[in-house]
């Protein structure tokens, strides 16, 4: 511990019940500024988030993949095997998450989010999927990330990010509006001829209002 400037120390105790004693101390260390490139996010619930570039990060599952055995326990009222299933769907949710955010951190200086709300959605019928995509968690470590990094790291507002075209910026009316238009994976601009995918052309419009709002210095949301 020579090398280190001790700062403090407390004991915690998770939701398994098992004890940790944690040290704070103070470390000096060499700041990395990330790479210079930029994207922008788009998150949903097929695919948690699609990147501008092509980067995605899958849905886990994690809530849903153990559901069943949760389900067992608890009618089992097994209180020490439900908070041990709890753990790991949280565990392997951020594990998933800290290795994505890790990845769009390091490779982009500049990195726009739609304002997606979890907490408006998880009071729809979709309330286990919103919750299971870790959208708090992942808009979370992208922020503080950005920072530890020298990045930018913005929200702007999401709406017809999905209807507009990304090259023309026309809502055409072949693209996906709607409730019915949720099942629209991929479509045509009926303006300009592009192809779309459904969630890279959102991403992309969300980077360039990114590049709007930076430009003239107003509020991103």
């Amino acid at each position: 511990m020579s090398q280190f400037d001790f700062r403090s120390g407390c004991f915690s105790q998770d939701a398994r019940g098992r004890w940790y004693f944690n040290i704070v101390v103070h470390v000096d260390v060499d700041i990395r500024p990330a790479a210079g490139s930029q994207i922008g996010i788009d998150l949903g619930l097929k695919t948690t988030a699609t990147c501008s570039n092509g980067d995605s990060l899958e849905r886990q599952d994690c809530y849903r993949n153990s559901e069943a055995k949760l389900g067992i326990a608890q009618r089992a009222k097994d209180k020490k095997r439900v908070k041990a299933i709890h753990a790991k769907i949280k565990n392997t949710r951020k594990d998933a998450i800290h290795k994505f955010t890790n990845k769009i951190v390091r490779e982009n200086s500049l990195i726009i989010v739609g304002n997606v709300s979890a907490s408006g959605l998880a009071k729809t019928k979709m309330a286990k999927s919103v919750l299971d995509a870790g959208w708090f968690m992942l808009k979370t470590q992208l922020e503080y990330k950005s920072i530890a990094t020298q990045g930018v790291f913005l929200e702007v507002n999401e709406n017809y990010t999905t209807q507009a075209c990304s090259c023309c910026g026309c809502i055409s009316a072949s693209s996906p509006k709607g409730r019915a238009g949720l099942r629209i994976r991929e479509w045509t601009c009926a303006e300009c001829g592009t192809t779309h995918d459904r969630d890279m052309n959102a991403a992309k419009n969300i980077l360039a209002l990114g590049h709007k709002r930076l430009a003239v210095g107003i509020p991103v949301l």
